[in-house]
């Protein structure tokens, strides 16, 4: 192919303008220096960034056996929620990553036609989880016809009934509909995702018999309880997905995050956490009754230093710079344990207000933040902290939480 049908190729792919002439397109090219804009248009090679080459990959991938499913998956699974580019999602197929997580919800609905592209050819390769919401057996039906076509595929390995931290809105009518699916085809397992008052939805799962998959949310924030409850869920044969290992992301200061409205040079050189998102996601994985964790990666500089929590040890290092992040992350960071019983005196689900916030502030989805609190009830959506001269909800992990819902009610209201 010559040099001016290559720029064409590229450009289109990265959205430039095709109407210049080609070698002068070409010639821009050459002024593109980010590896996000090389790999994304298929240049496989070598590239200096920031005056290092690229951190060097696992050379192979310990695949874990997922519960009773069966299923050999990557300890570090790719969470799509946030992903706008398929090209760091082929990345990762090429690297062995090989289970990807999406949502009816996500983007607005826009999230699974995305990764329906990007691992369009690679269905054999992989593992594809999405979410209903859906309270009915209409709804999630609906939901799951729309996700297949979405995704471009006939069945989701594994179809989970999304957000549900309490056994009564686990109802025998939506778990018997994922087993119809499952009759049909159209799912593989079935499966539960719970984001907060884990320890006892593990249990009561466990209980019920009737899920092969559960997907919570665990990090080095949470108590041993959860460690424990996950372990138990594992030993009865359920497989355990990791969600929110993380724990926000509140280090990734230098790279555009816009924290609290706080400069970044200013906090970074505060905090001083450089490798705490990786030590974060050590930890998790280092619970081998864990068998694989879904993080959000937008770029190819996060998948290239998750990917280093596969070949790395947890060690006494990582363990002080988490020491230190918790102390700075304790009065922002809901650990969704369920303590404070979940509603304030005038009706605030707590947990999820902190967790729409989150979505705004640490993953830069506003839009579905905000989609999300505008599902609440208009009675919640009225509700004003400051009007209350104190808070009937006391967080023993000592998050600040009239202030945070304040700041959930100042963005998303």
């Amino acid at each position: 192919m010559t040099g001016p049908a290559v720029a064409t190729r590229i450009e289109r792919q990265m959205g430039l303008d095709e109407s210049r002439p080609a070698s002068a397109r070409l010639m821009r090219m050459k002024t593109v220096s980010s590896r996000r804009d090389f790999l994304a248009a298929g240049l496989m090679v070598p590239v200096i960034a920031s005056g290092s080459q690229r951190p060097p990959q696992p050379s192979k991938i310990e695949f874990r056996t997922l519960g009773r499913t069966g299923l050999k998956v990557s300890p570090l699974g790719f969470g799509c929620m946030t992903t706008s580019d398929p090209a760091v999602i082929e990345r990762a197929v090429d690297l062995g990553i090989n289970y990807f997580d999406t949502a009816r919800s996500y983007q607005g609905g826009n999230n699974e036609r995305m990764v329906g592209a990007a691992l369009k050819g690679k269905r054999s390769r992989i593992f594809i989880s999405s979410k209903t919401q859906g309270k009915t057996r209409q709804e999630a039906l609906a939901d799951l016809e729309t996700s297949l076509r979405e995704l471009g595929t006939d069945y989701l390995d594994i179809w989970y009934l999304h957000n549900r931290n309490r056994p009564e809105e686990v109802t025998d009518e939506l778990l018997e509909t994922q087993q119809d699916a499952r009759k049909a085809g159209k799912i593989r397992f079935a499966g539960v995702s719970t984001h907060f008052n884990m320890p006892e939805m593990l249990a009561w799962l466990v209980r019920c018999g009737r899920t092969d998959v559960t997907l919570a949310s665990y990090n080095f924030t949470m108590k041993p309880d959860l460690t424990q409850a996950i372990q138990a869920a594992r030993a009865a044969g359920m497989g355990v997905v990791a969600m929110k290992a993380l724990a926000g992301g509140f280090s990734r200061i230098q790279r555009g995050d816009r924290l609290y409205g706080v400069n970044p040079d200013s906090l970074t050189g505060t905090l001083r956490q450089e490798g705490a998102m990786l030590a974060a996601l050590k930890w998790v994985l280092k619970n081998r009754s864990v068998d694989t964790a879904i993080v959000c990666m937008t770029d190819f500089d996060q998948l290239d230093e998750n990917l280093r929590a596969l070949s790395e040890p947890f060690t006494g290092a990582d363990e002080s710079l988490l020491a230190a992040q918790l102390a700075y992350i304790r009065p922002l960071y809901c650990r969704m344990c369920g303590s404070c019983g979940g509603v304030c005196d005038r009706g605030l689900p707590v947990p999820d207000l902190l967790r729409f916030l989150s979505y705004a502030e640490n993953y830069g989805q506003f839009a579905m933040a905000r989609a999300r609190f505008l599902e609440l009830p208009r009675e919640v959506r009225d509700v004003r902290c400051g009007d209350c001269s104190s808070c009937s909800v006391n967080c023993p992990n000592g998050v600040e939480i009239r202030r945070r819902l304040m700041r959930a009610q100042e963005l998303l209201a």
